[in-house]
């Protein structure tokens, strides 16, 4: 006998965890912390290979530690400071953009008929 299954197959991390978790709001709060923190420590780490520098060579021009470097990279870091993601992008020649955005998704525009 065939099993159907009830769900839509999916490998949507996002859509996984929202099945799994349900709709409890903590839950969502802290996976879209945790979502924020993957979001910074990753692109610190782009910005820093594709500058072509170290960590302790990154570390040194904006004055701290390779350490520090590592735990900004780290996805599991939580401390992440406006003021070194500034110094962060000052000696890349980047600056940081803040910007809050809806969390439901946007719907899509109906065409308007002639």
């Amino acid at each position: 006998m065939n099993s159907t299954r009830s769900t839509k197959t999916t490998s949507d991390a996002v859509a996984i965890l929202a099945r799994i978790t349900g709709n409890e709001p903590s839950i969502k709060a802290l996976i879209e912390a945790e979502r924020g923190n993957l979001q910074v420590a990753t692109e610190i780490f782009t910005l820093r290979t594709a500058a072509k520098l170290s960590q302790a060579q990154l570390a040194e021009k904006i004055g701290t530690t390779q350490s520090v470097i590592s735990r900004l990279e780290d996805a599991d870091y939580n401390g992440h400071s406006l003021a070194m993601l500034q110094r962060i992008a000052s000696v890349l020649n980047k600056r940081v953009e803040i910007r809050f955005v809806s969390e439901k998704a946007p719907r899509a525009k109906k065409p308007v008929a002639a």
